[in-house]
């Protein structure tokens, strides 16, 4: 909490907010997910120095981010359009870094030329390709077949043609195609907000300059950005009476990453309460999301084997709450001799499955009481959290349209400090942290917290400065 007499405004905490992702960029250089040519070696002292300086610049982005949500609630809240350039100000930096926090972009890339090459992603990894690209690729998922839809591998196979396979050009132009999805979601998210009685400021706040999204979804080039753009874009047509429009986005952000199909529901909802009956409704989306399927199926020539992909397995240590209930149990059955320990992981995640369906079903039977846009983010929520597999940026599936439609600011409150643990939970690099590279993650986080709380305490800091 700020210290009485004093303050904060944009510009100091657009300053902040650029200074931390400079930073952040500078340490990816030598600590990021770096092509495996260029990465040093994890004992050095560059790599060392970078791990430092991305959690430093890690924590002062988190702190800019906080400090603009008070400058929000303040008595001159800033205008949606100024938020807008201050997002623009902190992305800009990360564009140039190297892909943080994930290797998911290379698998990306990867199978954009397995497409190109007319090698069937949905049955083959990125190892039947070989050469440069599938080096890239984390071993984990070298010989797994991808989980995404035919919309996001016609994206990335004419990324592929286009690139002609040359990886820096390739990560920089997926990285284009992410920071246009996060503009969709920037766009949508003031008008959602209206529409459910909210701020358009606090929305874009939560919704676009949150942490999660420069780290995973610019920084890291995530599809998911790609998803929820054209999620909230969809949303946005069917609230502006179009909703055969509004079910076509939303069935492509589906063909992007299949959560996003749960945007349906709420296209039906929307429809109902602008005054349609419930068949027409049904009817309505149905055949335009089929129409799409196949539409863009056709387009992609991938064909239909995106279907039997969704049971793509996960990582072995991915650490959802189903997986490491799973793995705890599986370990005490083989403690006791038990030959059902094999089936404990399985067994936990159908359960998971069970229960979000559970969830869901109650989110959207309490549908008269909240608005549609809130139940999808609800229910994209519960997916994120029960499902098999859980990543920091799974989070953004429902924090994107609670930002939009959360009924009070405490909802917001809680949102916004779950954002900012997550935020700090995954390595630069994507890999699995040792215990000198927590030391170092810490290290340089604790130094950032020195310098700001230096930066309270001195009247004339770039942070926070005295009132007369």
């Amino acid at each position: 909490m700020l210290a009485k007499g004093f303050t904060v405004d944009l510009r100091r905490c657009q300053l902040l907010g650029l200074a931390g992702s400079v930073v952040l960029a500078a340490g990816g250089e030598t600590a990021g997910a770096l092509p495996v040519r260029e990465l040093p070696s994890l004992a050095s002292g560059r790599a060392a120095l970078g791990l430092v300086g991305v959690y430093f610049g890690v924590v002062l982005l988190i702190a800019a981010w906080a400090l603009l949500g008070w400058v929000i609630r303040g008595p001159e809240p800033p205008t949606p359009r100024a938020l807008l350039v201050v997002l623009a100000v902190w992305a800009i930096p990360l564009l140039l870094a190297p892909p943080l926090f994930s290797r998911d972009v290379y698998s990306y890339l990867a199978q954009g030329a397995m497409v190109d090459a007319h090698i069937d992603v949905y049955t083959h990894g990125p190892a039947m390709l070989g050469g440069p690209l599938a080096d890239e690729v984390a071993p984990v998922w070298r010989r797994t077949a991808t989980p995404y839809g035919p919309v996001f591998l016609a994206v990335a196979s004419a990324l592929s043609g286009l690139t002609r396979g040359e990886v820096p050009a390739g990560l920089f132009g997926m990285r284009v195609v992410a920071l246009l999805g996060v503009a969709l979601m920037a766009a949508a998210l003031p008008k959602l907000a209206r529409h459910n009685g909210a701020d358009p400021a606090a929305a874009l706040w939560l919704g676009a300059l949150n942490p999660l999204v420069l780290l995973h979804l610019v920084a890291g080039a995530h599809n998911d950005a790609i998803m929820l753009g054209l999620l909230g874009a969809g949303l946005v047509a069917a609230l502006g009476r179009l909703p055969v429009l509004g079910a076509v986005l939303v069935t492509l952000a589906a063909l992007v990453k299949a959560p996003a199909v749960l945007g349906l529901a709420a296209v039906v909802a929307l429809q109902m309460r602008a005054g349609r009956g419930t068949v027409r409704s049904l009817v309505t989306t149905t055949a335009a999301a089929l129409a799409t399927t196949v539409a863009a199926t056709a387009a992609a020539g991938t064909g239909y084997g995106w279907i039997a992909a969704l049971k793509t397995p996960v990582s072995p240590h991915n650490w959802s709450p189903t997986s490491l209930l799973g793995r705890a149990t599986g370990d005490i059955l083989r403690g006791l001799g038990s030959d059902l320990a094999p089936y404990a992981l399985p067994v936990w995640h159908i359960l998971g499955l069970v229960l979000t369906g559970v969830v869901v079903a109650g989110i959207w039977l309490r549908r008269p009481r909240v608005s549609p846009v809130y139940a999808l983010g609800l229910s994209l929520a519960t997916v994120a959290v029960l499902g098999p597999a859980v990543r920091p940026w799974y989070a953004l599936w429902g924090l994107f349209l609670i930002a939009a439609a959360a009924p009070s600011a405490s909802v917001r409150h809680r949102v916004a400090a779950v954002t900012g643990v997550l935020a700090l939970g995954v390595l630069p690099s994507g890999g699995p942290p040792d215990s000198e590279q927590l030391a170092l993650a810490v290290s340089g986080g604790m130094l950032a917290l020195v310098v700001l709380w230096q930066a309270h305490q001195t009247s004339n800091a770039p942070v926070l400065g005295r009132t007369a």
